[in-house]
Formats: C-alpha cells, sequence, structure tokens
C-alpha cells in the first residue's frame, strides 16, 4: 500500500522526505542526498512501463490518467509500504481518479503559506517577474511537465495536474484514510514538535516502533542548513538549470529566510490572501 508524500510545489516536500528517510533507514550515519531516490516521484516512465502497455503517449496528460490506478495496482502486487512523492492533485480526468482508498495506506500532507511559496516559485522556476508566479499560483488549471529531464532520466515525474494552490490542498483534503496535515511553518518554529505529529503517524500507521534516540538524530540530520551545505558540496538532482546562466539554481534556497513580509509586494500579497481568504483563515494563516 502507498503512503502519499503530497504537496504544492516549494511547499517543503523534499525537507519532508528526507526526515522520513532519516527516520526508517537502519543506518543514519551516512544518510544523504542521494538517498531521496529512495522515496521516487509518481507518476514516472519507470513504473508506466511496467504495464506492458504498447505507445503510450508519456506526454499526454489524459492518456497518463487512463493509468493512474492500475500502475498503482502494480506497485502494490509487491507487500509491504511504500512512499511516493506526488505535486498531483487528488483529481479525476475523464473519470480516472489520482489514486483511491484501495491503493492508497495514507497521506501526509504539507502546506505552506501562499505568500511564501509565490516567491520559491519565482527562484525555481526562472519566472520572468512575480505577475508571472501569481499566476501560476492562482491557475486552476494548472499542469507541469518539464520534457527535457523526463528525457534525460527515467524516473523523472510525467505530466502531472497541479491547480491552484486552493485546489491542491482543498482536493487531498477529501482523501480521510490516514490523513496528516504538516504545517511548513511549523516545522520551521518549532521541528520537534512538527516533526512528532510525523513520527507518531508512522509508529501507529506502520505498526512500529521509532526510539526518542533515533528521532531526535533524525530531526539533526534534517536540519535545512545541513542539507543546503550537503548541496553546496555534492550537488543535487532536483536542482533546476537556469535556461538564462546554463547554471543549476540552489534546490536548498532561502528556506526559513523566506519571509513574505519582507520580500513581497504588499499588492501582490493583498490579492492572495483575497484570493484563497477561505483556506488561509482555516489555517490560520490570515
Amino acid at each position: 500500500m502507498i503512503i502519499w508524500l503530497s504537496s504544492y510545489p516549494k511547499s517543503g516536500n523534499t525537507w519532508l522526505r528526507f526526515f522520513i528517510l532519516s527516520l526508517l533507514l537502519k543506518d543514519q550515519k551516512d544518510i544523504n542526498l542521494k538517498d531521496l531516490d529512495k522515496i521516487k516521484q509518481f507518476p514516472t516512465k519507470a513504473q508506466y512501463e511496467r504495464l506492458n502497455i504498447k505507445n503510450i503517449n508519456y506526454e499526454n496528460l489524459n492518456e497518463i490518467s487512463n493509468y493512474w490506478e492500475r500502475s498503482q495496482e502494480i506497485i502494490n502486487q509487491n507487500p509491504g509500504v511504500k512512499f511516493f512523492k506526488t505535486h498531483n492533485a487528488l483529481c479525476k480526468i475523464d473519470n480516472n481518479l489520482f489514486t483511491n482508498k484501495d491503493n492508497t495506506l495514507g497521506v501526509i500532507y504539507i502546506v505552506r503559506d501562499p505568500r511564501n511559496v509565490i516567491t520559491s516559485l519565482n527562484n525555481h522556476f526562472h519566472h520572468e517577474n512575480i505577475e508571472q508566479s501569481k499566476k501560476f499560483l492562482f491557475d486552476e488549471r494548472k499542469g507541469t511537465f518539464n520534457k527535457s529531464k523526463y528525457l534525460a532520466n527515467e524516473n523523472f515525474a510525467l505530466p502531472q495536474v497541479i491547480g491552484s494552490w486552493r485546489t491542491h490542498y482543498k482536493s487531498w483534503k477529501l482523501l480521510k484514510k490516514n490523513y496528516l496535515l504538516i504545517k511548513y511553518e511549523n516545522l520551521i518554529a518549532d521541528p520537534i514538535r512538527e516533526f512528532e505529529k510525523v513520527h507518531s503517524y508512522l509508529e501507529r500507521v506502520l505498526k512500529i516502533k521509532i526510539s526518542k534516540k533515533k528521532f531526535k538524530k533524525a530531526i539533526e540530520l534534517s536540519k535545512f542548513e545541513r542539507l543546503k551545505v550537503i548541496e553546496e558540496k555534492d550537488g543535487f538532482s532536483e536542482s533546476v538549470l537556469n535556461s538564462k546562466t546554463g547554471k543549476k539554481e540552489k534546490f536548498f534556497y532561502l528556506g526559513p529566510k523566506n519571509n513574505w513580509e519582507k520580500m513581497l509586494d504588499k499588492n501582490i500579497s493583498d490579492e492572495i490572501c483575497k484570493e484563497f481568504e477561505t483556506e488561509m483563515r482555516e489555517l490560520e494563516y490570515i
């Protein structure tokens, strides 16, 4: 069965994955960013090739959706729990649901204040200006597919439906089975308390015990500044190439220092709050 690690882009999914791996791997000593490959994205070309279906158009989102559930059924033929990262909304295309309770054991959803998400989107996707990032954030029909990365790496994600920040957050709430909400801001303000929620969740859902010593070590290993240093030294496969400079941008960029109050124009901030008022009040962002 699958536990989804789901989030809107640039909301802390990679940080969460690294913590979970630090917690669950037997040997914590040598864990690094390459270990993130142990929690892959869904869907990828490699996963779909196991379907043995000829002539799938891997660039066509509608065609990809035809095999969402079937691909997961094949994955779940192997016993045990699997973790998958996804930015896909829990949506339906042509009556094809992204996932269902038969394939899913649970979901850990990480959410981030959209006023901070927008500045990270701007840096990560090299948008020309903040207005372009705002359009990305608001777009209900937004999808992503990086053809160059897909061609270079069979494990890179196929086309995904993202939708707006609101739609993404609301969609995964509909999956009531072992749903855990984690707030990025709480990970920064009180990582021990917020990561303890993940710790307790995994113990309950996986029916295992994880020592407090291992929990504390996982938090140390997962500190943002440590991940930033590792990326500086070894690089990171998930960082994005800047088409203008020809150099890879830093994936672990500002993190806790990304403060919308200091970086975001008030008019943009006000527009975001107006657009997502209901959800932001629900999450106590406003």
